[in-house]
């Protein structure tokens, strides 16, 4: 770990590697607003406050928050009486304030609002008496807090097209489906055509429920993925955006692979190519993007070029006891 970089390595015909970053990448609305909460709580209220799952799923803003006083934990249960505890931007189960406000805790939720926005569509189809298949990978934390949201058995999940064939649903019932804000587009639109053609009076959404962070951050990776002979995706295992980032750029014909920090970056991986992509997940900070560009600069010369496909300019407010 501690070794000094190699010298540069020149390309196999003596060129500057290029580099294309994508753009958008990084920091969506949702994780900027779900950070401010943590760090405003903490200048508030003062360390410790608590943090039910970790806010976003990316180790690195994970420990600069423990660093600055956050304890992260998955129960309330693991919650002191008289301290704070914030809940994650995935959502939560109601079960999960209820618990919070049945032990006199304080709590702040930093669900992302477009979760949130699916929370309450839920709520809606349930109310109007139809069943709901909801597209999402199992045991991830937005689909455990979404099904929290409405009586147990009145969801269903759909994970692949080929689940839509063989899915029981009530005898009768009515229909409509939802989906997890962070799944592959393209495999989504798939599931949904499957739905639509099994269930053709089924409900859709008013809106698309991926959100637009995971949408652009798709749609910059398949536009520098044919030019790149590898694509680099700054993100965690954890995270379902970044793997699917991940997916998108080996389906546009590149090889894609992940890394959480720039000591992740094997040098043999740079060594023979010609272009290089690069892009980070909506829980990495644009600081992991700069220290992976230095760590590839170390290893080879570079020529780089941003590639924008969008531009974000959305931003969300804050729990009323933390606006200022």
């Amino acid at each position: 770990m501690n070794a000094p970089f190699p010298s540069p390595t020149p390309s196999r015909a003596g060129k500057p590697l290029r580099l294309l970053i994508a753009a958008p990448r990084g920091f969506c609305a949702g994780v900027d607003r779900a950070i401010e909460i943590v760090e405003r709580a903490l200048d508030i209220y003062g360390a410790p406050v608590y943090v039910r799952h970790e806010i976003v799923h990316n180790k690195f803003v994970v420990d600069s928050l423990k660093a600055k006083g956050a304890v992260f934990v998955e129960s309330v249960d693991q919650v002191p009486d008289g301290v704070p505890v914030i809940f994650s931007a995935h959502g939560v189960p109601k079960s999960v304030p209820a618990k919070a406000t049945a032990r006199g805790l304080e709590w702040l939720d930093a669900t992302c609002p477009l979760v949130s926005k699916v929370h309450r569509q839920a709520e809606r189809q349930i109310a109007d008496g139809r069943h709901i298949l909801f597209i999402g990978h199992a045991g991830h934390p937005e689909v455990i807090g979404t099904f929290g949201q409405v009586p147990e058995g009145n969801m269903t999940l759909i994970e692949t097209v080929g689940d839509v064939a063989t899915v029981d649903v009530p005898e009768g019932s009515e229909l409509a489906y939802l989906s997890q804000t962070t799944l592959s587009v393209d495999d989504t639109a798939a599931i949904i055509a499957a739905i639509e053609a099994r269930f053709p009076q089924v409900v859709a959404p008013k809106q698309e429920d991926i959100c637009y962070a995971t949408s652009n951050r798709q749609g910059a990776v398949k536009q520098i993925a044919p030019d790149c002979d590898l694509v680099l995706v700054i993100g965690s295992p954890k995270s379902s955006n970044s793997m699917r980032l991940v997916e998108v750029a080996e389906r546009a014909g590149s090889r894609g692979v992940m890394i959480q920090r720039a000591t992740d970056i094997e040098p043999e991986w740079l060594q023979d190519i010609d272009t290089l992509g690069l892009t980070a997940g909506a829980s990495a900070p644009e600081e992991l993007v700069n220290e992976v560009v230095a760590r590839i600069k170390e290893l080879r010369e570079v020529e780089s070029e941003e590639r924008v496909t969008a531009e974000e300019t959305i931003t969300f407010k804050l729990p009323r006891q933390l606006a200022r």
